[in-house]
């Protein structure tokens, strides 16, 4: 059975977005190919699936490293849940229908863990208990607004793990309770 992971860049004020500066350094940015690497897949919320776009098609000032994410990121299977997308790209499926059903699924029929990205589709995912796993990478820096890591309520968590990832980032790793 597949385990749902939900992690997330964080700044110390408590927010993911992504439109705002926090690119990771190298020693972080080496962890994040290796674990697209062994993922299993990803399952995004539209917003968040747009973003990752970007990893789509190579561009001409990308170094080696880059190069590497990117071919990682699209050799693993996507699974995007929309109410707007009638399309996904390459290696994505759109899911329709039901999310608790179609998740439940997923984590049936497959092994390993499938990153979950985007704060709302956690929440969503958190409300129905389909979580087995947060990961906070904890960065440095104070964003001051944009999109919290926890979207709604959420059900208690317990540390599990902590450990240090390049030389600014803090990975905390909580169950739920």
């Amino acid at each position: 059975m597949a385990k749902l992971v939900f992690g997330l860049n964080q700044s110390l004020d408590g927010y993911v977005d992504h439109d705002q500066p926090m690119p990771p350094e190298p020693g972080l940015f080496r962890h994040f190919i290796e674990q697209v690497r062994g993922a299993t897949g990803m399952l995004y919320g539209r917003r968040m699936y747009e973003v990752m776009r970007y990893w789509d098609d190579d561009l001409p000032d990308w170094g080696a490293e880059e190069r590497e994410y990117a071919a990682a990121w699209r050799s693993r299977p996507k699974w995007v849940v929309s109410r707007s997308l009638t399309s996904v790209g390459p290696n994505a499926t759109l899911v329709a229908g039901d999310l608790g059903t179609a998740v439940c699924d997923l984590k049936a029929r497959l092994d390993g863990e499938i990153e979950v990205a985007g704060p709302e589709l956690a929440g969503c995912l958190t409300e129905l208990g389909l979580i087995d796993e947060y990961q906070i990478y904890l960065r440095p820096v104070v964003l001051g607004r944009g999109k919290p890591f926890f979207a709604g309520p959420r059900a208690p968590l317990r540390l599990v793990a902590s450990d240090r990832l390049g030389e600014n980032t803090i990975r905390l790793t909580y169950v739920p309770a």
